[in-house]
């Protein structure tokens, strides 16, 4: 049983050391291709976005009030609002949309 935990560790630090070291070993110089460099500059927005969305939905009791607080969140950021303004309205949308429909 402990001897499979270690070869997983290793297997899985040997899959993540190669995905770092294969890109870094074929592009050495500058990418100058406009579509590989825009790719490129919204891998790790998409990442984060695609880890995120299920969780907003899914940590809350409803998701109708993790919905309720992503276009809270999406309307205060658009109009201009601070990360604390934003944070701050989620969670009251969250309490009080749970608080009427729980």
């Amino acid at each position: 049983m402990m001897n499979s935990v270690y070869f997983y560790l290793l297997l899985s630090g040997a899959v993540l050391y190669m995905m770092r070291v294969i890109p870094m070993t074929l592009a050495r110089g500058q990418i100058k291709h406009s579509f590989i460099r825009s790719f490129l500059y919204y891998v790790p927005y998409v990442t984060l976005s695609v880890m995120t969305f299920p969780a907003i939905l899914q940590v809350t009791q409803t998701p109708l009030s993790g919905l309720a607080a992503l276009v809270g969140a999406i309307l205060m950021s658009w109009r201009g609002a601070n990360l604390i303004q934003v944070a701050v309205t989620s969670c009251m949308l969250v309490f009080i949309v749970e608080l009427i429909l729980i």
